[in-house]
């Protein structure tokens, strides 16, 4: 898998735009497969697979794509705003979970437009698979 990541036949910006893409997906589903799985677990008296559970492993590959990202960018600011995105992601998400707040699910929105808009901003603008070449841009 590392030898795909550095061949750059996918790179952890692909991923984690994919990433983002795909938990948007998640977060605009989930009223409707609530909706879905509340008329199952009537209709055939069984546990339905937790989709809030899909919540954990949205936050774990994002932050895999994240921290590969950051290795791989010329900008420190862009490095920055990435572990804050998704800082603010995980907190949505567990606040979320344990019901302390009420926040509109805009910021969830918000905090995912914002990691996969730093992924493609990173590809585009910033990526750098040669180690000297950060060294070079930083100064």
């Amino acid at each position: 898998m590392n030898k795909i990541l550095n061949n750059n036949i996918i790179n952890s910006d692909h991923i984690g735009i994919l990433t983002g893409f795909a938990c948007g997906l998640h977060c605009i589903m989930t009223p409707l497969l609530f909706i879905y799985q509340v008329e199952l677990i009537n209709l055939n008296k069984e546990e339905i697979f937790s989709w809030q559970s899909l919540n954990y492993l949205f936050i774990l590959i994002s932050f895999l794509a994240i921290y590969r990202s950051a290795q791989n960018s010329s900008k420190s600011i862009i490095k920055i705003l990435m572990f804050i995105s998704w800082i603010f992601l995980c907190l949505i998400l567990l606040n979320e979970q344990f019901e302390v707040f009420q926040i509109k699910e805009f910021y969830t929105y918000l905090a995912i437009s914002l990691m996969s808009g730093l992924h493609f901003y990173n590809l585009k603008y910033c990526r750098c698979d040669d180690p000297d070449c950060c060294v070079q841009q930083e100064k």
